[in-house]
């Protein structure tokens, strides 16, 4: 058995989806759980949606979210010919679930909104990409995979309840495989259970298809994505950016740890746990090798760069010039917990302590009220945080030795600066 997850990228258009369906009529006839995000740019223009809502422009949001219907059912209609009228009606339904919340008013926090408008991109694209397939002859079942991934109500970053999804996995995709029809699914997306519709966090469809992969005790998971394979930096910030055909778990543990976006940082350890082996293929071309992630070692890596933009650093001295010591931890890191923030740098002084964030507004507004209770707090936004991983001089200089850095951290593996 095997998982096979399509990034948004992979479905973005009617031809990107009938590439898909190419790759798949070469799978043969192992049992296979096919894991699908959002089409494209979805996700973005759902999160629009969602803004639009909180801030009370009902209509914005209403308009922003027409655009949106209109480009599914024109990709449903560009697939479609025998199967378009019952995909439509699948598709007015999660429509519907939309509409009659942003026709109401908002009276709880952003987060849950968010979860309830942005996790409809994924029930969208794999309702299309599920029929299109059954009309080529690719016999699948879709399913809803809040009916399977139980979580609790942390919107936005939520938990799985292990025990529960494993029993629902086994009541409701077992058997579909054993009736030789291929699962597809969503990532990204579980629900409470109130049947509140959540998130796992940004880039969790992998993570998803990880947890597949692990209750299922899959042969492989491959991810299917726009790049020949992981590179040791985002292309798209460093165009010289190199492959790597090769990674142990660890490593790619400490990638996703420090940022890395190729893989989400919660897919590697269900994986690990199991010794299931990921592949990271392209889906532009699925000839090329890709790269595979396993228990070897890694050997003779490039240095690794991480760049993450808009961070906020949060300075925190306490007022009476005492050290900052384990009664002070502990309270900040029962704060993270309280608010749902995890810092992406700390740095200890004797009396301060400085921290860097990704810039979750609201999320950042709560922390520092709750710690301007024992600390003078101050914010400086608009920062940008570089990790090099394996780092040697030639890369130092490059991507470091210019910037005005606010704090550098390093040890023998890895540099990290907070810098403007």
């Amino acid at each position: 058995m095997q998982v096979y997850k399509f990034g948004g990228a992979s479905v973005s258009s009617a031809e990107r989806v009938s590439n898909v369906a190419d790759i798949l009529e070469q799978c043969g006839e192992e049992e296979l759980v096919i894991v699908i995000s959002a089409m494209g740019k979805t996700t973005n223009a759902l999160e629009k949606v969602a803004e639009s809502f909180f801030a009370g422009k009902k209509d914005t949001a209403l308009q922003l979210f027409e655009e949106i219907k209109q480009q599914h059912i024109t990709i449903a209609k560009y697939l479609l010919v025998t199967h378009y009228l019952a995909c439509e009606v699948r598709l007015k339904d999660f429509f519907t679930e939309v509409e009659w919340m942003l026709h109401d008013q908002p009276v709880r926090e952003y987060d849950y909104y968010y979860d309830q408008v942005v996790s409809v991109g994924e029930l969208l694209s794999t309702c299309i990409v599920s029929f299109y397939l059954n009309e080529r002859g690719i016999v699948n079942e879709w399913i809803d995979v809040r009916d399977v991934f139980r979580t609790d109500d942390n919107f936005r970053d939520a938990n799985i309840d292990w025990e529960y999804t494993q029993r629902k996995m086994n009541e409701n995709i077992l058997p579909v495989l054993k009736n030789k029809k291929w699962v597809v699914t969503q990532g990204f997306i579980g629900a409470t259970d109130e049947n509140e519709s959540t998130t796992l966090g940004r880039e969790g469809s992998d993570y998803s298809a990880a947890i597949f992969a692990n209750m299922l005790n899959a042969k492989g998971l491959t991810i299917w994505k726009d790049v020949k394979n992981v590179m040791n930096a985002d292309p798209k910030e460093i165009p010289d950016a190199v492959p790597i055909e090769s990674l142990s778990y660890n490593e790619v543990i400490e990638m996703a740890y420090y940022g890395a976006q190729v893989i989400h940082p919660k897919t590697i350890k269900p994986l690990q746990n199991k010794n299931i082996p990921l592949y990271v293929k392209c889906f532009l071309d699925a000839e090329l090798p890709g790269t595979t992630i396993h228990d070897q070692i890694s050997k003779n890596l490039p240095p690794i760069i991480v760049i993450k933009h808009n961070q906020v650093m949060m300075e925190l001295k306490t007022r009476d010039f005492s050290f900052v010591g384990d009664t002070h931890a502990y309270q900040i890191y029962q704060w993270f917990n309280e608010h749902s923030l995890r810092p992406t740098l700390t740095q200890n002084g004797a009396i301060s302590l400085t921290l860097a964030f990704d810039n979750w507004k609201d999320k950042i507004a709560r922390f520092s009220s709750a710690a301007a209770e024992l600390f003078d707090v101050h914010l400086t936004p608009g920062l940008t945080l570089t990790t090099i991983r394996h780092y040697d001089n030639e890369s130092l200089k490059k991507y470091i030795m210019d910037k005005e850095i606010l704090v550098r951290q390093q040890t023998l593996k890895n540099i990290r600066a907070l810098h403007r």
